[in-house]
């Protein structure tokens, strides 16, 4: 009778170990796939942010060299003005 009863438990044990290791198994996949897809999205996010800022930054000192050539444009042609009507 023991031998029975054991016979049907040890695989009655395994069948439910199998079961919630491939439970906990599946919970980790998921677990991993959003952690996974939340790192993805973060790093855009970081990415577009440093993107931005570098654009930014080139933008400025494209703006500074444009708006020094200007200046320097205007004083040229008033010292030729002055020089002219002196």
């Amino acid at each position: 009778m023991n031998a029975q009863i054991i016979s049907l438990i040890v695989p009655g044990i395994a069948l439910v170990s199998g079961l919630i290791a491939t439970y906990v198994s599946l919970q980790n996949r998921a677990l991993l796939a959003e952690v996974r897809q939340e790192l993805a999205e973060l790093e855009n996010r970081i990415i577009a942010r440093i993107n931005g800022t570098y654009v930014r930054a080139g933008e400025c000192r494209l703006r500074e060299e444009a708006l020094a050539s200007r200046v320097q444009m205007l004083v040229e042609r008033r010292e030729k003005r002055n020089a002219a009507s002196e």
